[in-house]
């Protein structure tokens, strides 16, 4: 576990530094699952209802529902689009307040590693979900460097200072997935790694999203001008900047899913 924390609990401030990331992953995430239209669907961990608006864009569902501990981002999420069609709703992964076989569809996206018993969250969202239905994940690659703030992470380490992360990183392994899915009950689990780019007009705009958001605050609170100087110069170095300063950066995320067994 981290010593610091992340923490999303500012809405807006995670939609400029993570949004992107999140449409682009979950883009991939959703060809890959290849859901029939009309389907009622969970978004567990929904924050501020980034994920939850592609499923309401590309699905043509019947019911979305989102839940989520922070406040903070549920007021982001009921202000988007989506919310003509999704209900957002305080709640927890391991508690999810419905009934059995509820849903078609669920899903976590870059939530599970929050998730306190990772466990107790595939079982929650196992009966939720009726027979023949959809229960899927993705995760940035935590312990192998996808996470797509890396490449400030990997100097903050450098620096001999902790970086920020969530409290079960190695619930994103692609081995740990595909156990918590069989381990659920689950049928025809299948794994896979999500491989993503993502541009930024120059070096400014990459550090100011990556780094809005409270862990990474408290993380740089130990630096005086000096050493933050040094660090955003290593940071630089570590990423593909064209002739125009346009940045690219990369990120990995591992997905998994898999479906709730028919009744014999």
């Amino acid at each position: 576990m981290a010593e610091t924390p992340i923490r999303f609990d500012d809405g807006e401030a995670y939609e400029r530094g993570m949004g992107g990331w999140t449409r682009i992953a979950g883009g991939i995430f959703l060809d890959w699952l290849a859901p029939s239209q009309g389907l009622r669907w969970i978004d567990v961990g929904c924050g501020n209802g980034a994920f939850t608006q592609l499923v309401v864009d590309r699905c043509a569902p019947r019911e979305v529902q989102g839940i989520d501990p922070s406040e903070g981002q549920l007021a982001f999420a009921k202000k988007r689009p989506a919310a003509r069609i999704a209900t957002f709703r305080e709640g927890h992964a391991m508690a999810l307040p419905f009934e059995d076989a509820r849903f078609d569809a669920a899903t976590m996206a870059l939530v599970i590693f929050f998730v306190p018993e990772p466990a107790k969250g595939v079982a929650e969202m196992r009966r939720v979900v009726a027979p023949g239905g959809i229960v899927a994940a993705y995760a940035w690659d935590m312990e192998g460097g996808g996470f797509p703030f890396q490449p400030i992470f990997a100097e903050l380490s450098a620096m001999g200072l902790s970086p920020p992360g969530p409290p079960q990183p190695q619930a994103s392994r692609l081995a740990t997935l595909r156990s918590l899915w069989a381990d659920a009950g689950l049928d025809s689990v299948e794994t896979r790694t999500i491989a993503i780019e993502r541009s930024f007009v120059d070096f400014d705009e990459f550090w100011e999203t990556s780094t809005n958001f409270s862990g990474m605050k408290l993380a740089f609170a130990k630096l005086d001008p000096a050493a933050l100087d040094q660090l955003k110069s290593r940071v630089r170095a570590r990423l593909t900047v064209d002739a125009a300063g346009g940045v690219r950066a990369h990120a990995l995320a591992n997905a998994v899913k898999g479906r709730v067994p028919q009744r014999a």
